[in-house]
């Protein structure tokens, strides 16, 4: 499948009094990563992410931990959204939608995106545990959430079955990198943006 002439990629900066952001995406990448946001747990789902999704992706991130990991952990959905939004431009050519089952043990999770500019997240995953290590569950969400609405997109996430938290967690951000990675593949011969309104 040809590439198209310009490159996908984007580059965003975020500085606020709550944290300080530098992230760089390839989309049509190979999957690696650089990953530093001073939150372990989200380090390795954005790892996880990029692998699953061949994205290259850079994030170096401070913030204000000693309040909690919540401003630093959206403010990153906050940027990655904007790089994809940046880096697809006015989505012509891409498949649109993308979906994706991701097991691990006993867990299995699903993914649905739709690039459609119309930012939506179902999210359907009930968490037992509040904690992972020192990471608060809840906060996946709100990472998805930052994400759908600066990347525009509607995002359905649900939880089949599954117990462990950090198993749950981790198969939604696998199944996340595959199903945006379809999603922004690009069509075989066609550069034409995939709406019947002729824009996104």
């Amino acid at each position: 499948m040809k590439k198209e002439e310009r490159p996908r990629t984007a580059t965003i900066e975020r500085s606020t009094a709550e944290t300080d952001i530098s992230l760089s995406l390839t989309i049509d990448g190979s999957g690696k990563s650089s990953i530093s946001t001073g939150v372990g747990f989200l380090d390795h789902m954005l790892t996880l992410f990029s692998v699953h999704g061949s994205f290259d992706l850079s994030v170096s991130a401070t913030g204000d931990l000693e309040v909690d990991d919540h401003h630093t952990v959206e403010d990153i959905g906050i940027c990655l959204g904007q790089a994809f939004y940046n880096g697809l431009g006015d989505k012509g050519g891409i498949n649109r939608y993308g979906f994706s089952y991701v097991p691990m043990d006993e867990t299995l999770a699903r993914v649905v995106v739709d690039f459609s500019n119309r930012p939506y997240l179902h999210y359907g995953v009930d968490l037992s545990d509040q904690k992972v290590g020192t990471f608060d569950t809840i906060l996946a969400k709100e990472f998805l959430r930052a994400l759908a609405l600066h990347g525009g997109m509607t995002l359905h996430v649900d939880l089949v079955h599954g117990e462990n938290a950090h198993h749950i967690i981790e198969a939604v951000f696998k199944a996340l990198g595959r199903a945006v990675n379809e999603a922004t593949a690009l069509r075989e011969g066609s550069t034409a943006v995939l709406s019947s309104k002729g824009s996104l």
